[in-house]
């Protein structure tokens, strides 16, 4: 039998069983933990663990560390990815599913609104006309936070990632994403100098307001740099407010010239008052063969 064959019907098995059915659906409305799935299907963690070793085995779930806790999600990509969409598509909703849902939303609570005035908005405006012009395909947010911009692109991405160092963020940004029915992406930790991945994977990433007071900001765009793939772009944000924004517009041409980059003219957010700066970046060999 073909390989590929063998491993949909390992599928098949792994997912023919009512507790991992209703583990996957939970996984597949967000990365979960290993205590949120134990608290959700009051199982034993050991039963659980079990169940979802097996669903790993078989490619539906993945799994990775996150500090001091192990999530797991559904596959989103390739062969296993396409299998499993097309599987959870024919699961009916029941109360069953819904209520782990909304046990799952319960136990990671409700997050505030954050600002939305007038400023923001316009500020959000300019990202989302970004996303139009160019597509933003695989979307990678370094200091991504407690989610905003996650949560305001998702829809416009293939696949985000958002990575941040702090672990009190990335489980705001969880809850946030569950609450909002985000299903296309994940929360990593990482350094904006030295991240968790091969480079050349995305095709936009996002400098989420971390370089205003990053003590090495050429090192961090050089890294974020590594990120991109060829024909992608770089997108800096910041929000103004500090003694140090002057230097940051004076120097962030520079910053970026240092990295192989063009910026753009950055966008200072409303023009009268600002509080965001908003700047695109391409490698230097692009922005010469587009001109």
């Amino acid at each position: 039998m073909h390989a590929s064959n063998q491993r949909l019907l390992a599928q098949l098995k792994a997912l023919a069983d009512p507790v991992r059915l209703r583990l996957v659906a939970l996984c597949a409305s967000g990365e979960c933990a290993v205590s949120e799935l134990t608290q959700i299907t009051g199982l034993s963690q050991p039963r659980v663990s079990q169940h979802l070793k097996a669903l790993c085995d078989s490619g539906l779930l993945s799994r990775f560390r996150d500090g001091q806790f192990v999530f797991y999600r559904t596959a989103s990509q390739g062969r296993d990815g396409s299998v499993l969409r097309q599987l959870m598509a024919l699961v009916v909703d029941d109360d069953a599913l819904a209520n782990d849902l909304k046990a799952l939303k319960a136990l990671r609570g409700t997050e505030e609104a954050g600002d939305t005035g007038l400023e923001d908005r316009e500020f959000y405006r300019n990202l989302i006309d970004l996303s139009v012009a160019a597509p933003l395909g695989e979307l990678l947010d370094i200091g991504s936070g407690r989610g905003d911009l996650l949560k305001l692109l998702a829809s416009r991405a293939r696949r985000v990632v958002g990575v941040d160092i702090d672990p009190d963020a990335r489980r705001r940004a969880r809850a946030k994403l569950v609450t909002a029915g985000i299903l296309n992406c994940t929360l990593r930790h990482g350094d904006m100098y030295r991240l968790p991945w091969q480079g050349g994977e995305f095709d936009t990433v996002i400098l989420d307001d971390v370089l205003a007071d990053a003590a090495r900001p050429v090192d961090a765009i050089v890294e974020a740099e590594r990120m991109i793939k060829d024909g992608g772009r770089l997108i800096v944000v910041s929000r103004l407010g500090r003694e140090t924004d002057d230097d940051l517009i004076s120097l962030l041409p520079r910053w970026c010239a240092d990295a192989s980059l063009r910026l753009s003219t950055p966008k200072l957010i409303p023009v009268n008052k600002p509080r965001w700066l908003v700047a695109v970046a391409t490698r230097t060999e692009q922005a010469t063969a587009a001109a």
